[in-house]
């Protein structure tokens, strides 16, 4: 599928400089209206979810000003700044693939559709949105049940928080994983309708990641809510494999996976063996190693496939999901953090900011770009997030690593605005040179054993 590079016009009169903001923020709530949400065809769809970036930040940000006023403690900056890099290795691979993930759906409707539904109907709309919601449950609920697919999905349950930032914790390779779920669609859903709806279900989702909204009443018996999100998230044995639900949670009351909140009982969140890391690479792929490892560890080729495609915890002679008793039932425990000095967070936190500017500036131009300019840019974005997840973690060695990023930085800035034409970096380039300079002058001077920095780890 091409990507527009340029979003058509709004069809509905204007409404003043509130309207668009407005829109914006109804689309975090599905609160959108299908006739100015309905497109033709693919190439018409905005990238909804691209343009939501400010509203997420935002959202964290009340999120955090709330905590404050109830004296509750704010969310942990190196957990945050991982899950927000988790949200941009994710658009990273969107702008790699150019959106070739959907091919097979479109594919599919051009040429074996069973019904030519019109495009411009009400009725195609609420079909769409009722089954993308519909078929990602199976999506959601076979992550969890097939170990291969929860190898990609446990990346969104690595923190030990829960909050907004986590809503934007998801895996890279997700996407590819779990598309063919949606396949069934194509027979009858326009693909434009998909697309749009796919993103909407989405970004719902993020606002349903927060400890700060208790409950809201009778509306959680249709939609799912952070009450119902909470028990998905938790590792406390009653609340595996419970609550898939996107933007409904009927489904989960249909098909049995529903679970309520146990308000008495602490909640709580990560993967039942958790990963002490804040590095987002390593926390995008670890757990494939362990699918690897039980296939070893099986004997015959059934027991072999079966340690692949049944559920994590499944053992030979045992159900799809595993037993019951052979599970783990989590118990309260100390988080894992890393406490470094307040400047270098206020450093880590200063390049995360230039990365995420840099990233916002190439998703902007990437459609002009070749594939394998976007590829390199992409490269630098995931390796600059990698190493600073490395250093929350105070892994030895990783001043050597931010070193060379900051030299390639300085090397290649004055190509990279050329490259960005059009965008105000002319002007920066040479005092970003010289504080990237600076920073590597730094972290040659902590190789060398001149300067160190003490970490506390918990």
């Amino acid at each position: 599928m091409a990507n527009a590079t340029v979003l058509p016009l709004p069809r509905h009169p204007v409404g003043g400089l509130l309207a668009q903001p407005l829109e914006g923020l109804g689309r975090m709530f599905y609160m959108v209206e299908p006739e100015l949400t309905t497109y033709k065809t693919p190439e018409e769809v905005p990238f909804f979810f691209r343009q939501a970036w400010p509203y997420f930040l935002a959202f964290i940000v009340l999120e955090n000003l709330v905590l404050w006023l109830e004296h509750k403690p704010l969310s942990r900056l190196n957990d945050s700044l991982t899950s927000i890099s988790h949200g941009i290795f994710q658009e990273c691979g969107r702008l790699v693939f150019r959106g070739a993930e959907h091919w097979m759906y479109i594919y599919i409707y051009e040429n074996f559709r069973l019904a030519e539904l019109p495009w411009d109907s009400a009725i195609t709309w609420y079909l769409a949105l009722v089954g993308v919601d519909f078929c990602y449950y199976w999506v959601h609920r076979a992550s969890h049940e097939v170990h291969i697919l929860w190898a990609q999905h446990q990346v969104h349950h690595s923190s030990e928080d829960y909050n907004l930032a986590v809503g934007l914790r998801q895996s890279l390779l997700q996407g590819w994983c779990g598309f063919v779920f949606y396949l069934p669609m194509a027979l009858i859903v326009p693909p434009a309708h998909f697309l749009t709806h796919q993103q909407f279900n989405l970004l719902y989702q993020f606002w349903i990641h927060t400890e700060t909204v208790q409950t809201l009443g009778p509306l959680e018996w249709v939609f799912n809510t952070p009450k119902h999100h909470r028990v998905h998230h938790g590792s406390n044995l009653y609340c595996l494999d419970k609550n898939y639900g996107g933007f409904l949670i009927i489904w989960d009351r249909l098909f049995g996976t529903f679970a309520e909140e146990r308000p008495k009982e602490e909640t709580v969140y990560g993967l039942v063996f958790n990963q002490p890391s804040f590095n987002p690479f390593y926390l995008q792929i670890f757990y494939n190693k362990n699918v690897i490892n039980k296939v070893r560890a099986m004997n015959g080729w059934k027991n072999k496939v079966s340690a692949v495609v049944k559920g994590p915890s499944w053992l030979p002679g045992r159900p799809w999901t595993g037993a019951e008793e052979d599970k783990i039932d989590v118990k309260p425990r100390d988080k894992y953090d890393v406490r470094l000095p307040v400047w270098v967070n206020v450093y880590l936190s200063a390049h995360f900011l230039l990365v995420v500017l840099g990233f916002q500036e190439l998703a902007l131009r990437y459609m002009s770009m070749s594939p394998l300019v976007v590829l390199g840019f992409v490269a630098y974005i995931i390796a600059s997030l990698t190493t600073i997840g490395m250093m929350f973690d105070g892994r030895p060695g990783v001043c050597l690593l931010e070193l060379a990023r900051c030299a390639v930085f300085v090397a290649a800035a004055p190509r990279v605005c050329g490259l960005l034409a059009g965008a105000p970096c002319a002007l920066l380039v040479p005092g970003l040179q010289i504080a990237f300079g600076l920073s590597g002058l730094f972290w040659t001077l902590q190789a060398l054993r001149v300067l160190q920095i003490k970490i506390k780890t918990k």
